[in-house]
Parts: structure tokens; C-alpha cells; sequence
């Protein structure tokens, strides 16, 4: 239960401060600091997810600028791939499953290591100031089927794709981004739980992840409230060479010791 609400703080505060990414290290942190098995660790990270970018979301609904018209399009295109998503992942033997989410980790961390993309110029922009949907709600369409994809089969949230995608392909500010992205992984997250409920039910130690998921959400209220008064860029770099770590500690931990992972 310690190690539950510690790993749980760590996860949220990672939300609350940097919009995105943050979710990467809950699976790692509950199969192998908490030790839930792998089904379970899916669930509960999406649970983690959901609950924590809720809460940044609601810090956010009088300060920022939240797109809910795009928010509805990437969470439709995304909660059918979430389910879809989640089949695959059943079909997928546990050490590979790891291993491809090891790569997602790699991916995570030098999208953070290059930084926040600028604002898309307005690609996607019309003269005054909204979305043109006619040209780019296939883009919009295609990232949230991604995201949903990923959702359900790595139980991650998408915030590291969505945040690109809304400032590059519809030119949303970076504070439309984060706010509009904690809206849609919300959604998604909600989906992909929906998803992973029937298969994680004998497994889930419900005081583990409640613990785990409270201290996750007490950590991502606090640290949105910080967000705008630390160094963001400075945050992101050292959150990637954690990941970065944690991801080769993963990988080492699937192809060395993968009989652990059969008894999850």
C-alpha cells in the first residue's frame, strides 16, 4: 500500500506538471514496484490515467481554453480503437507485449527530450480563429483512432501524440493543447477501462490501485496548479531520462526474466 501511494504521487505530479507522458511509467511502476500482474497493471494505469487527467482537467475548466469540439472528434475516432486495441493486446504473448511498450517508452522520451512542438502556424486555421474541419478532420480522425489504439493496448494515455497533433495539424496554442488533450485522454482512458474491465476482474487488488489512483489524483490537482511557475522544459528533459532508464530496466526485465511474467 506504501509503495501504491508513493508510485501514485510520483505519476500524478508527472501529469499535473507536464500534460503529457506522464502515464508512461504507471505500468512499469505497478507490475514491477507495486507487483500486480501484467492484466491487472493495464486496468490499473488506465484507471490512474482517467482519474488524474480528470483532475487536471478540472483545474483547467476556468483558466484554460478547452476545444470540445475537437476533443468529441479524437474521442470518437479513439474509444472504437480503444476496444480494438485491447483485443490485440489478448493476442499478444505478455514478453512481447512488454517489450513493443519498452519502444513506446523510447518513443515517449525523445518527443520530450525535443520538447513542446511550436504552434502549427495555423495549418489547419481559418481567418477567424477556428477549426477548418473540412481539411482536417480526417487528420484529427486518424491521431484519435492512434490514441485509441495505443489506449487499449498499452493502457497509456496518448497525451504525448494528442498534444503534437492538436498544435501541429490544427494549430491550437500549447495551453489549448494540454487542456484540449486532458479532455480527450479522459474520454479514451474511460473507454480503454471499459475495455480491460472483464479481463482484469480476478486479478485486480481493488485497496492497491484505489491507493495508487488517489495519491495519482491528489498529486495531478497539486502539481497543475505548480505547472506554470517551474521550468518546463528542465522538467520534461529529466522525466525522459527517467523514462529512457525505466524503459531499459523493462526491456532487461522481459528478456531475462521472463518467466515473472507468467504468473500474472
Amino acid at each position: 500500500m506504501i509503495l501504491a501511494g508513493v508510485f501514485g504521487l510520483i505519476i500524478g505530479a508527472a501529469l499535473g506538471l507536464l500534460g503529457a507522458g506522464g502515464s508512461i511509467l504507471a505500468v512499469p511502476a505497478l507490475i514491477y514496484g507495486v507487483g500486480q500482474p501484467v492484466p491487472a497493471a493495464l486496468f490499473g494505469s488506465l484507471l490512474v490515467v482517467a482519474i488524474s487527467a480528470a483532475g487536471g482537467l478540472v483545474v483547467r475548466l476556468r483558466t484554460a481554453t478547452i476545444r470540445w469540439p475537437v476533443a468529441l472528434v479524437f474521442a470518437a475516432a479513439g474509444v472504437p480503437t480503444a476496444f480494438a486495441g485491447t483485443a490485440l493486446g489478448k493476442l499478444l504473448p505478455t514478453q512481447w507485449l512488454l517489450l513493443a511498450f519498452t519502444v513506446l517508452m523510447a518513443v515517449v522520451a525523445v518527443l520530450m527530450l525535443r520538447g513542446n512542438p511550436d504552434e502549427g502556424g495555423g495549418v489547419c486555421r481559418t481567418g477567424g480563429g477556428g477549426i477548418n474541419w473540412r481539411s482536417c478532420l480526417p487528420k484529427a480522425l486518424a491521431a484519435g483512432a492512434g490514441v485509441g489504439l495505443l489506449t487499449g493496448l498499452f493502457g497509456v494515455g496518448g497525451g504525448f501524440i494528442i498534444v503534437p497533433a492538436l498544435t501541429l495539424l490544427l494549430g491550437l496554442t500549447a495551453a489549448e493543447a494540454i487542456a484540449t488533450s486532458l479532455a480527450i485522454v479522459t474520454l479514451t482512458s474511460l473507454s480503454g477501462l471499459a475495455a480491460h474491465a472483464a479481463a482484469a476482474a480476478a486479478s485486480v487488488d481493488y485497496g492497491v490501485i484505489g491507493v495508487f489512483a488517489a495519491a495519482a489524483l491528489l498529486a495531478s490537482l497539486l502539481a497543475g496548479r505548480l505547472a506554470n511557475r517551474l521550468p518546463a522544459a528542465a522538467l520534461r528533459r529529466g522525466f525522459a531520462f527517467v523514462i529512457l532508464a525505466v524503459a531499459a530496466g523493462v526491456a532487461a526485465a522481459a528478456l531475462f526474466a521472463p518467466a515473472a511474467l507468467h504468473t500474472s
